[in-house]
Formats: structure tokens, C-alpha cells, sequence
């Protein structure tokens, strides 16, 4: 044989022991001419293949990427693959290689040892590890993730085993969504929350803990203006995010990724979670810094780091995604036992009801099934086999709960008072379990009764076992939970439409000016982005060139369009219906308006309306009442049967006598009783509801209580800054200077300097008309708020220094600044106009008095709408009030424009005095609606404003207003119109009307239902002679359809129907 020279690329040969492990190995058959520890490979003489040797060295525990043959003369060098090197390798497979590597390795060896001191090093180092923070004592958020609730007995024996738990603050579970969301005092309590659900019988899991008081952090301001637009990076929030590492095949693989990736950007950045290769997920946070350092430039640094690593964003499923898994699997399991139970329903139907009630008597067929086989009829042996394997697997999944739930309420550990086992237990489907079981066991008794008489006639038994009957419950009972599981998932495919309005990919404009398609998650604030025409912007941003026209609809729920210039911020979820545009991105992927839009109607579903809890009060007695009635139905009817009362002729059964005919009243009343429609009478009709009033631009943030309190509103207070005015650009109409030693520039100067810092609306006018004079500039040297007043501060103008006071003539009285008829009767004047009055006093020495020297009136527009939308909250008999910080003339000319009553405008309040007027309006006025007090509702939309929003009982932000405003309300209105007040009264007075309707026809529903079902009706016969009753099969389809016709009639909402929908 002839031997072959080959270079080895040897990706883990990394010190001399590797090389004489090779070395030993491959004698007497090889030899290693040369190798390089620097280049990793090693050059070796062998007659056998070189796969041979590759695999000789692979067990050894090395990874060989390639083999190069050395090129002889003539020859050209090609590198040949091996194809299980380590890309090619499954990770457990790699975890067995890198396990022998480290046997025959010293530095491995060495490593190991290293890696154990150094990683709780690594672990203290607040650069790039974020402590554990266990045990602290604040407030936290925990939302888990709850499989196996049926109904609303469910949802009511898991909120109360919560909130009986000493740590929990709060507990909101929601059936549709599937979901829970627990208030708790401190951080350590995540597995004794998911232990206080499983001994329930639930499943339970965490998907997120948040403290409650972080969240300001995570709060993204879309408020920001032209001029920021290039701050928009430096000031741009830490980002969270998971990287998902595929293909990491040694122990040194994590440490490797941690070491690349904190040598990126040391300050800008902490790794939350370390890789492993049990668990290859990165969790770090930075600060974005677009395009200099974004995602992509961590992503591209593990990829740098070794060719075989693959890193991906990851994003843990929400619970949304969860409850939707959660009901396409109920959808596919129920669906599975539906055909089963339809197909064997089919000759069910022939047999059990077809030949026996509606062919001859003389047929040869029916004759057949009627003969007797050990005393019992073929017909009925028939029954039996068909009806076994629809009791056994088709109703499983009522069995199985129902045995769940006796076996945790009877647990040994159960914590459940003894005497309440007895009168609080069950769900739906332990009475569905308790119906078909009873059926099912009646009828197997009877049968084994029949063939112990082996009653041999030519007609068989006249017998009457429940065979059909359980075949043909099982069958509604199926239909009825997979059509009330389909209308549960679409009860929320509102939410799950707004997420489908995110663009998935980005046209993105690198530093050196080329264009790519990236992903949405790989942009990064600070980024620039093409939004073409017909396109949605990947994330919120800035206009940088270009002017377009936007469909806001899908957010707002207004229709028309709206232009866009430079400087100019969009949204993602709109359409861009004009040109081309170049944007620069000003908030990332998972917090644009639209990521908050969908938290917000997700977190709003979350909360429960208190009627809710007085459903859930109702249901926990539910099922041991039904249970109780139907024990005394077949008493009674039994006892009325024994005792000779009742007619003979009444026992239609020739086996089992009746005791056995008293059976199928108690089985009718257990199937009929549905504690469903009662518990989906409200969750269905106010998710509905949060996905219409999302639809028409209204953020439902309160959940159903909010919705319950604003459907009974009495009274709704208004502010008037950017409010009931337009707010946005208010302007200096009147401007009169005084006579005194300080020149009219100067004033101005000093006015525009000292309100450089603020961002309230007036603060802007006075600046853009100090902008428009072209005044000297001035430099601020120290300023001072002085809160609902205005603002003392001292300014620097050229060699000159200037003291001033700006603000309300508050202000200027507690400076003792004197002020003249001739001053008053200018503001007077102004303020009968319906504009804000700005006072500017100046001293240019400390120790002398402050002087009047200006005087401006600032026009803000009352809205178009306002007057209109006052009067239908009028004609709606809701009273209104206006609640400003302005001067009484001022507020009373805007209230005279509104047709508000003098006597309800309350003006020259304080921000911090505007929560104790809410307050003191909710003890003194009194409610038209039977209740103890008025409910108040707080319209606002700054800062000052959300002390009172939170005070009211519904608070409602204006969508252009503050972050602070909006994180206090119950409901935000995106769009900046008043006529979208109008429609969220409309909507909660639907919905709340649609959840009485529903609660009204699910109780009336049970009330005639169980009587009819317990024979009440039974002594009544028809003309044919018939008694009238419910016989269970009759029983579930009545059950099915009232689940269905609940779910149904708040689905209804959507229709716009005249009667039925809402049409907004």
C-alpha cells in the first residue's frame, strides 16, 4: 500500500498532551510528521484512509473538521469535509466526545478546576451577572399559565385557595385565557403558588414575575419631538433580550459565549442567565446604541466566536400563545372523541331507536334483535358493546377530572374543612362524570339482573337500561364543550388580530449606506429603516426623509388618513399610504405603541368586574346543590312509587322497578344542570368587549371592573389643558410689557430661558414666541418649581444676571409683587376670552422687590368636538364638571363655550389638590342608580392629572398625553378625539347590558331546566297519551345549547346587528 501525507484541522488540539495522545495512538499503523498547536492541526504519514484515521482521532475525542491531502507534484490541494466533525454532530453526541477529550487533556483538566473558582467569581461581578434578588419584600406581579379549568367552579376554587394564602395581595384567574394572575409580597413564593394550584388538581406554570414598582422602567415615551430625534439613542432604554445558542458541543462552550460577549461593550451591558448545553439560552440586557451597537453586533460576536454556534432571538410563549395551544389541543382531543362517539351513535340510533320504536313488530329483523341471548334481548347486548367504549374513552375527560377533584378534595394533605367538602365541591365535569356514570352503571345493573332471571321469551326483557342514553349524552355533551372551546378562542381573537398587524421583516439601512432585510427583533433603537409605500413600519419612529400619508386605523379607529412630514413620528401597525419613507427607530421591538396597545388589552382581560366574583360565589355551590336535588328527586319519586301513590301504569319498566324508574329523572337533572352558562355570562361578553373597544381606539386597562364602574357612571370631571382644549400647540396671542428698568428683550430672554426645561403645553408657547422674536439668549444659573404656581429662577444675559417669577398671579402675591388696576382689569379682559393668563415679574438685584414687567394670554383652542360631546353626556344624564388649575374668569369662559354649569366648574386648583376635589365630589354627590354614592370618572391627560385619574373610580387618559397619566387610568383613549368618550360609555353600557342578558338567561335557563328534568311535569300527559318529561339524552342537548347560546350571544357584540352588535 502506498501512504498518503494529510494536514488534520484539529479544531480542539490545544496543548502538548493532546499531541502526544495522538501521537501514542497512532503508532505502529501511522505517524505525525509536524503539528500546530496555534493553527490546530497536525500533519500525518498513513496507508489507511484518512477517514479512517479521522474516526481514529474522533474516538479519541478530538473533532476533526476537515482532511487535507498534501498536493504531489501535478496535483492540486482540495480539502475533503468530514462529515462527523463537530457541526455534523447531534449535542449529545458532542457531550460524549468533549467527556473523552477531557480524560486524555491536562489543560482541559486544568480548566475545569479553573472554571469552578472563576464562575463564582463570575457569579459576584455586578458588570454582567444580575444578582438574585430573593427574597425581597416588595410588591411582585406573577403570572402563571393554568391548564384544566372547565368552568367557572374551577375559576372560583382557585381564586379562593389563593387569596387564603397569607402572602397573596390579589388573584385574577381568567377561564377564556387560561390563565392567573397573583399579587404577592415578595419574590420567593413562585413554587408554593404553583403547589397551592396543583393541589387543586391543576396544572400550573410560571411565565413571568415582575416587580410591580419597575415598571416605569419598561415604559417607552412616544411623546418625543423633532429636536430630540437625535438624542433618541443616548437616551435609549435597557433591552432585554433571549439568545438562543445552537450548536454548542463542549463544557468550555458557555464560558466561551460569556467571554465574547462582555467584551463588546463592558458598560452597556449584564448577562442575566449564562448559556449551558442543558439549557443554551443567553439573557442579557443593554443599551442599545443603533447602529454602532445593536443585537446584531452581540449576535455577530458569538458567531465570531466558533463557527459551529448558531444564535437566534428567542421569545418564551406568552400566555396568550399558551391559551391557544391549550384550546387547539382541548379542540383536537374533543374532536377525536366526537367522531368516535358520532360513528358509534349511528347504528346506536338504528338499533336502540329505530327498530325498536318505528319498524313492525312482525319484521324478521327487529324479531331477531328482540330474541333473547342469556335473558337479555340482542338488541340490548348491542347497546352494551357499543355504549362501553363511549363511557370508557369518549367520556374520559369528564372522568378524569371528576376523579381529580374527589381525589384532591379527600387528599390526606387537603387543607379543606371537613363539613365544606360537603357543600362546596364539584365542577361541570363532575356532574357530566356523575350523569354518564350513573347511567352507564344503572343499566349494567339491570342487565346483569336480566340475565340472572335468564328470562327466555321470543320478545326478550321489555326492559329500559340507559345504553342509548349514555351514547347519545356523550355525543351533545362533546359537541356542546368543542363548540363552547372553538367560541372561547375566538372570544379573543381581537388581541391576537393586533399582533398579526406587526411587520415581521425590515428593510434596514446599514451605517455604510447598503440595504438588507433583517428581522423585526434585530432592530435596535437608533437603526434606520425604508418603510415603503403599502408598508408598516417595523417599529415606532421618526421620519427622517420623505412625506407620507397613514392609515392609524388598526390603532386608533379612525379612518382618516393622516399626512406625515419630517420630524414626524409613526407607528408600527399603520399603513403608510404615500411615498417612500426613511425612518429612524425610536423604540424597539416589543415596546411600540402597538407591543403596549396589545400588553394593555391583555392585562385588562386579566382583571376581573365584581359581578364576576359574586358568579364565581354562586357556582362554588352549584354542583353539591344539583347533586342534592337530584339525591331527592330519586327519593322522592321512589318513595312516592313504594308507598303505592303513584298509578301502576306509571312504571313503563318491566326490570328494576322503581327504584330503577326513579333513576332517569335524577340522571335528567344531573345532565341538564349547567353551571357553565352562568360562569361564561360575563368573561365572554367582556372580552368581547376589551377587543371592540380596542378596535375603535379605546385601551381597556381596568379589565371588567372598569368596564362594570363606567357602564354606571353619574358624573365625569374634566381637565382643561389638552383635554377639553386642543393642548398640543396652544399660542401667544396678547403680549403687553410694562414700564421699568428691564428692557422688553431681556424679559423675554429670561421668560424663554427659564422655560427652556419645561414641557408643559404654555411653557411651549412662551418659547416659540420667544423663538419668533429672535430675543438674546440667556442662560439658566438655577431654577425652582414651585408646584401649580409657575417657576423662580435666575438667568445670565450676556454680562447682566436677571431674577424672575413666571406664572399665575398666585405666584405673584406670594412675592408681594404689586399689582395695578391697569394690570387686573388687561387679565380680566383676556381670561373673559377664554385664554390662560401668564404673569412675569424681574428684579435685577436680590434685595430689591420683584416688578411686573409682562403680561401674555395664551390661546388654546377648545376642541370642535368638546361642545357636541358635553351635550350627549347631558342628554346621556351624566353630569359634568370642569376641574382646572386656571383662574376662576378664564375656566368659567371656557365652561359658558360648553354649556357646563357655572356651579360645576371648579378652577385655581392645585395639582396636588385635584385627587381631594375627585375625592370630595365622591362623598357628596349622590347616585340616580340605586347605589350608596355617584360613580366619578376623571378625564385628563398630563402628569398633574394622574393623582385624580387614579382617585376616580374610572380614570381616562387622553392617548397624547402623558406616560404618568396613562399608567394611572382605567381606560386610555389613543385617539386624541373626545368622541371616543362617547363611544367607551356606549360600549361598557353594551356589554354590561349583554352580561345581565346572558347571566339572566343562564339562571332562568337552570331554574326551569331542573324542575322539568326532576318530572315536575311528568303527572302532565299529552293527547296521545304520553307523559311529558326530559329524558337525558334530551337533557345534554338542552345543557349543550345553553353553554353555546351564552357564547354565542356575547359573541353577538361583534355582529353590529341592530339589538344584537354594537356598532360604535
Amino acid at each position: 500500500m502506498h501512504s498518503h501525507n494529510t494536514i488534520f484541522l484539529v479544531s480542539n488540539l490545544h496543548c502538548p498532551s493532546c499531541v502526544g495522545n495522538i501521537e501514542a495512538a497512532l503508532a505502529p499503523n501511522a505517524s505525525m510528521l509536524s503539528h500546530s498547536i496555534v493553527n490546530h492541526t497536525v500533519t500525518i504519514r498513513h496507508e489507511a484512509p484518512s477517514t479512517e484515521v479521522a474516526e481514529l482521532l474522533e474516538g479519541l475525542g478530538y473533532e476533526v473538521d476537515s482532511a487535507i491531502p498534501e498536493a504531489s507534484e501535478g496535483q492540486g490541494r482540495y480539502v475533503q469535509p468530514i462529515r462527523n466533525g463537530p457541526k455534523h454532530l447531534d449535542p449529545r453526541a458532542r457531550l460524549d466526545k468533549a467527556d473523552k477529550h477531557r480524560q486524555n487533556c491536562k489543560q482541559c483538566q486544568e480548566e475545569d478546576e479553573k472554571l469552578k473558582e472563576n464562575s463564582a467569581k463570575d457569579a459576584e461581578k455586578p458588570d454582567f451577572v444580575v444578582t438574585d434578588s430573593s427574597g425581597s419584600h416588595g410588591l411582585y406581579e406573577i403570572s402563571l399559565s393554568v391548564e384544566g379549568m372547565t368552568c367557572s367552579s374551577c375559576v372560583g376554587a382557585i381564586s379562593k385557595a389563593l387569596e387564603k394564602t397569607p402572602w397573596v395581595a390579589s388573584a385574577d384567574v381568567n377561564l377564556l385565557s387560561a390563565s392567573a394572575t397573583v399579587r404577592v409580597h415578595g419574590d420567593n413564593h413562585s413554587d408554593e403558588l404553583v403547589e397551592v394550584i396543583e393541589d387543586l388538581g391543576y396544572d400550573a406554570s410560571i411565565q413571568e414575575t415582575r416587580l410591580l414598582d419597575s415598571k416605569k422602567d419598561s415604559q417607552v415615551d412616544h411623546s418625543s419631538n423633532t429636536s430630540n430625534a437625535g438624542d433618541a439613542v443616548s437616551e435609549a432604554p435597557m433591552r432585554t433580550v433571549d439568545l438562543l445558542v445552537n450548536g454548542m458541543y463542549c463544557h468550555h462552550c458557555p464560558s466561551k459565549i460569556v467571554s465574547k460577549v462582555t467584551g463588546v461593550d463592558k458598560q452597556n451591558m449584564k448577562i442575566i442567565q449564562q448559556p449551558t448545553l442543558q439549557n443554551p439560552v443567553l439573557r442579557l440586557t443593554y443599551r442599545p446604541d443603533g447602529p454602532v451597537f445593536t443585537v446584531r453586533t452581540i449576535i455577530s460576536a458569538i458567531s465570531e466566536a466558533d463557527s459551529a454556534f448558531a444564535p437566534t432571538i428567542t421569545h418564551p410563549p406568552t400566555l396568550d400563545e399558551r391559551a391557544r395551544r391549550m384550546h387547539a389541543r382541548e379542540q383536537r382531543r374533543l374532536l377525536l372523541r366526537i367522531i368516535l362517539s358520532g360513528v358509534i351513535a349511528i347504528p346506536t340510533l338504528i338499533i336502540g331507536i329505530v327498530y325498536m320504536t318505528l319498524v313492525s313488530h312482525q319484521n324478521s329483523q327487529r324479531q331477531y334483535l328482540m330474541s333473547t341471548l342469556h335473558g337479555v334481548s340482542r338488541s340490548e347486548w348491542a347497546l352494551f358493546v357499543l355504549a362501553t367504549p363511549v363511557y370508557f374513552f369518549c367520556a374520559d375527560i369528564f372522568h378524569r377530572r371528576a376523579v381529580k377533584e374527589i381525589r384532591t378534595l379527600w387528599h390526606r394533605r387537603s387543607k379543606i374543612p371537613i363539613l365544606r367538602r360537603f357543600y362546596r365541591f364539584g365542577s361541570m365535569s363532575m356532574l357530566l362524570s356523575f350523569g354518564t356514570t350513573i347511567a352507564y352503571i344503572a343499566s349494567i345493573a339491570e342487565l346483569a339482573i336480566a340475565a340472572s332471571q335468564n328470562m327466555a321469551n321470543s320478545e326478550g326483557m321489555n326492559s329500559y337500561t340507559y345504553f342509548d342514553s349514555v351514547v347519545f349524552l356523550t355525543f351533545f355533551l362533546l359537541i356542546g364543550r368543542y363548540i363552547e372551546s372553538y367560541s372561547k378562542k375566538k372570544s379573543g381573537d381581537a388581541v391576537a388580530a393586533l399582533g398579526r398587524l406587526r411587520p415581521t421583516e425590515a428593510q434596514l439601512i446599514s451605517a455604510d449606506g447598503t440595504e438588507s432585510k433583517v428581522g423585526v427583533d434585530l432592530l435596535d433603537i437608533g437603526d434606520t429603516v425604508i418603510v415603503p409605500r403599502g408598508a408598516s413600519p417595523p417599529c415606532d419612529g421618526i421620519i427622517l426623509s420623505g412625506n407620507g400619508i397613514f392609515d392609524e386605523s388598526s390603532l386608533t379607529g379612525e379612518s382618516k388618513p393622516v399626512a406625515k412630514k419630517i420630524g414626524d413620528e409613526v407607528f408600527s401597525g399603520t399603513i403608510n399610504n404615500g411615498d417612500a419613507l426613511e425612518v429612524k427607530i425610536t423604540g424597539a421591538a416589543d415596546s411600540s405603541m402597538l407591543d403596549q396597545i396589545i400588553s394593555a388589552v391583555r392585562d385588562g382581560q386579566t382583571k376581573r368586574a365584581p359581578v364576576e366574583r359574586v358568579v364565581d360565589s354562586l357556582t362554588s355551590y352549584f354542583v353539591p346543590v344539583v347533586t342534592l336535588v337530584a339525591i331527592l328527586t330519586w327519593i322522592i319519586w321512589l318513595s312516592l312509587g313504594q308507598s303505592g301513590t303513584l298509578p301502576s301504569s306509571w312504571m313503563d319498566i318491566s326490570v328494576g322497578g322503581w327504584p330503577y324508574w326513579s333513576l332517569q329523572f335524577a340522571i335528567a337533572v344531573f345532565v341538564i344542570a349547567c353551571p357553565c352558562g352562568i360562569g361564561l355570562a360575563a368573561p365572554t361578553a367582556l372580552m368581547v368587549g376589551g377587543g371592540l373597544a380596542a378596535k375603535h381606539g379605546i385601551l381597556v386597562k381596568g379589565g371588567g371592573e372598569a368596564f362594570q364602574e363606567a357602564s354606571q357612571l353619574d358624573c365625569i370631571v374634566f381637565d382643561k389643558t389638552g383635554t377639553l382644549t386642543v393642548g398640543g400647540e396652544p399660542k401667544v396671542t396678547d403680549c403687553t410689557y410694562f414700564t421699568v428698568d428691564v428692557s422688553e428683550d431681556h424679559v423675554l430672554s429670561s421668560v424663554v430661558a427659564l422655560e427652556s426645561g419645561s414641557s408643559h403645553p404654555i411653557a411651549k408657547a412662551l418659547i416659540a414666541h420667544g423663538k419668533d422674536r429672535k430675543n438674546t439668549p440667556g442662560t439658566v444659573q438655577d431654577s425652582e418649581e414651585i408646584p401649580g404656581k409657575g417657576m423662580k429662577g435666575s438667568i445670565a444675559i450676556g454680562n447682566s444676571r436677571l431674577e424672575v417669577l413666571i406664572g399665575k398671579q398666585a405666584l405673584m402675591t406670594d412675592f408681594d409683587v404689586a399689582l395695578t388696576s391697569e394690570h387686573t382689569d388687561l387679565a380680566e379682559e383676556w381670561s373673559r376670552q377664554a385664554k390662560s393668563i401668564v404673569y412675569v415679574a424681574n428684579r435685577s438685584d436680590s434685595s430689591a422687590p420683584f416688578v411686573l414687567t409682562a403680561l401674555f394670554s395664551i390661546s388654546d383652542p377648545i376642541r370642535p368636538e368638546a361642545a357636541s360631546v358635553i351635550a350627549s353626556l347631558q342628554s346621556l344624564g351624566i353630569t359634568t364638571y370642569l376641574l382646572t388649575g386656571d383662574n376662576a374668569l378664564t375656566a368659567a369662559a371656557v365652561g359658558a363655550q360648553l354649556s357646563i354649569d357655572p356651579s360645576n366648574i371648579i378652577a385655581d386648583v392645585l395639582p396636588s389638590e385635584k385627587a381631594a376635589k375627585v375625592r370630595s365630589l365622591q362623598s357628596s354627590l349622590t347616585s340616580t342608580k340605586s347605589k350608596p354614592r355617584a360613580t366619578i370618572a376623571m378625564v385628563g391627560d398630563g402628569i398633574n392629572d394622574s393623582p385624580a385619574l387614579a382617585t376616580a373610580d374610572v380614570g381616562i387618559a387622553i392617548g397624547s398625553g402623558s406616560d404618568v397619566a396613562i399608567s394611572a387610568a382605567h381606560f386610555v383613549l389613543i385617539r386624541s378625539d373626545l368622541n371616543a368618550l362617547l363611544t367607551l360609555i356606549r360600549l361598557s353600557r353594551k356589554v354590561f347590558q349583554r352580561v345581565r342578558f346572558n347571566f339572566f338567561w343562564a339562571l332562568i335557563y337552570n331554574l326551569i331546566a331542573l324542575p322539568v328534568a326532576a318530572g315536575c311535569l311528568y303527572p302532565v300527559t299529552t293527547r296521545s297519551g304520553d307523559h311529558v318529561r326530559l329524558d337525558p339524552v334530551w337533557a345534554a342537548l338542552a345543557m349543550a345549547a345553553s353553554s353555546v347560546s351564552v357564547v354565542g350571544s356575547s359573541l353577538a357584540l361583534r355582529s353590529g346587528l341592530p339589538g344584537l352588535g354594537f356598532k360604535g
